[in-house]
């Protein structure tokens, strides 16, 4: 046999090594989703196809006297059996990566409902989760991976941008790959069994990976391990559906991917112990915001850390939550301001606010409470201030020949200026309604720091049901290519009252310009802001339904009206016949109209 035979001989022996399933790749790159990226599918096949790829598994051993545990890899037992090993094939081979951009806006609710409405066929996502920006999840069967390619830009978010899809052939997700064996399973569900009190219907898995009957039998469980969570969470359904607590304390959670899961799993969960793991920002906690949760332990991870008082904290936190009656151990008197389960629109106010002092220290509340965790804080958390029904503008001031107005408009992408937007269409679809497009909005925006010294507060319409006022002031951009510039703004917010003396915000306007020179020699340092604001003197009821009527008939925002007829001494016809005059003669500002 000559030397090139005998090539060919070793050749055809290793790609038949390689057809009969002795090969597997390894998944342990997906345990890390950082080094998850869409790869070419020829680079995955590569990787598929190398004959000496051996899948691992891990297990522990334990040193009780030092305290100390020492991992070592063991090599898996090979199947026995020809039948077992087409099995195991067909179970790792054949996966599709699902890769959604920017996937991380949308609550994943909305996103697997939209996605499985343009899809022709039905379909389970195997480890939904998100990785940056991005949404994933991987399913196993190529007619579906073809389908749900074809769905790619069919689906419109509520912004009316179209939503893409990649579709990629990838190895099996770590939590097929390391699935648990049968016998481990079983001791999980048995040490599971131990832990749950049926007289509270509590569970108790705090610092579970450490328990001594999974020790013992060498079983890691690791629960920020999507294959270790889903069995955790598989136990839970066929055992303890009606579960009412879960504590999940001390087991270094930095992810509740996995966990968010357990909504379909156990809905009827009350109390939840997340307290003493790793979680680093309530972006974690809101994956699980479709638990009516009663009762929640935080305390302990460093996103409690994140916030510049504990009033702010709690808003954020119930702002998930709505039916929250106790956080760390605090007790609420009451649910948050704003339930979104309310199908009231306008909530009947049980106490009218009728003197000036009153209403001034409801509205320095609400302001410093407001700009606290919009400048200091996740701005999220703001949900739990606005309305389910509630609009947001944003309005630039701007000017083809001023260069630094241009600037402005160029950060400020969304701005809904009269003046420059002429399309209807496009002054509908950058009007933000609902208060999550609201929020999702208002955390594109730069991150900022106000001069609550610089606020100016005119207080326009009061109401037993509604509060209509506007501020003044600046503020200063704290990052980006502005790091540093001074901006001034309007910001005119229509309330109405909420439950604990708090405001519900219905509809917001924000006017933002270049502060002129004037106003940054004024304005006072913003390092250390202060709870001072000038108020200008409350106007009469008469003089509150004066503003209101002008403003109606002339179309000027409450603002300009008001300064019409204070201008005119309260005077309605007089200050009719000036406006008319002023705006034949085009001498009144396009901004009194926005």
């Amino acid at each position: 046999m000559s030397e090139r035979q005998e090539e060919q001989k070793r050749h055809l022996q290793l790609m038949k090594r390689g057809a009969d399933g002795n090969e597997e790749y390894s998944g342990t790159f997906q345990e890390e989703d950082d080094s998850v990226e869409m790869r070419d599918v020829q680079d995955e096949l590569q990787v598929r196809h190398t004959p000496c790829n051996v899948t691992h598994k891990r297990k522990v051993k334990w040193h009780y006297q030092s305290q100390i545990h020492i991992t070592v890899w063991k090599n898996k037992k090979a199947l026995e059996n020809k039948v077992g090993e087409t099995m195991q094939d067909r179970t790792l081979r054949n996966w599709f990566k699902v890769t959604i951009p920017w996937g991380r806006k949308y609550d994943k609710e909305w996103l697997m409902n939209s996605i499985q409405n343009h899809c022709s066929v039905p379909f389970t996502p195997v480890d939904f989760h998100y990785v940056r920006n991005r949404a994933r999840f991987f399913i196993q069967d190529s007619s579906i991976a073809s389908e749900l390619k074809d769905v790619s830009y069919k689906i419109c978010d509520e912004e009316n941008q179209k939503i893409c899809i990649f579709v990629n052939k990838c190895a099996a997700p770590f939590s097929v790959q390391n699935k648990l064996e049968p016998e481990e399973m079983y001791q999980l569900e048995m040490t599971m069994n131990k832990r749950y009190d049926v007289t509270q219907q509590a569970l108790d898995l705090q610092t579970l990976r450490f328990d001594p009957d999974l020790v013992g039998h060498e079983i890691d469980i690791i629960l920020n391990r999507r294959n270790c969570m889903s069995a955790a969470l598989k136990i839970i359904e066929k055992n303890f559906p009606n579960l009412l607590s879960l504590n999940l304390c001390n087991n270094k959670l930095y992810q509740l991917d996995g966990l968010c899961d357990i909504i379909p799993k156990a809905p009827m969960i009350k109390i939840l112990n997340l307290s003493n793991n790793e979680l680093s920002s309530t972006w974690e906690v809101s994956k699980i915001k479709g638990l009516k949760l009663e009762e929640l332990w935080l305390e302990g991870n460093p996103l409690c850390d994140t916030f510049s008082d504990q009033l702010t904290y709690v808003s954020v936190i119930r702002s998930y939550f709505p039916k929250l009656r106790c956080l760390d151990g605090q007790n609420f008197t009451s649910p948050t301001a704003l339930d979104i389960s309310s199908p009231d629109l306008v909530k009947p106010c049980q106490k009218t606010c009728k003197e000036p002092e009153e209403l001034r220290n409801l509205i320095r509340q609400f302001l410093r409470q407001y700009y606290s965790l919009y400048d200091n804080g996740d701005r999220q958390g703001l949900l739990a201030a606005y309305h389910e029904e509630s609009c947001f503008s944003l309005s630039v001031s701007s000017n083809p020949e001023d260069i630094a107005l241009n600037s402005l408009c160029d950060i400020y992408k969304e701005s809904r200026n009269m003046k420059m937007i002429k399309d209807d269409y496009l002054r509908l679809q950058l009007l933000k309604h609902t208060k999550h497009d609201v929020v999702r909005s208002l955390c594109v925006l730069p991150k900022t720091q106000h001069d609550l010294n610089s606020f100016v507060v005119d207080l326009l319409i009061q109401t037993d049901t509604m509060l209509c006022f506007s501020v003044h002031g600046v503020f200063k951009e704290v990052e980006g290519s502005s790091q540093g510039s001074l901006r001034a703004f309007v910001r005119t917010f229509i309330t109405t009252p909420g439950c604990c003396s708090n405001l519900c915000i219905m509809n917001d306007e924000l006017f933002v310009r270049v502060a002129t020179a004037r106003e940054a020699q004024c304005s006072l340092s913003l390092q250390t802001p202060t709870s001072v604001f000038n108020f200008k003197p409350t106007l009469s009821q008469e003089q509150q339904e004066m503003v209101q009527s002008f403003s109606t008939q002339s179309g000027m925002n409450f603002h300009w009206s008001q300064k019409c007829l204070q201008d005119n001494e309260w005077n309605y016809i007089k200050a009719c016949e000036v406006f008319i005059m002023l705006k034949t003669e085009g001498r009144i500002p396009m901004e009194a109209f926005q």
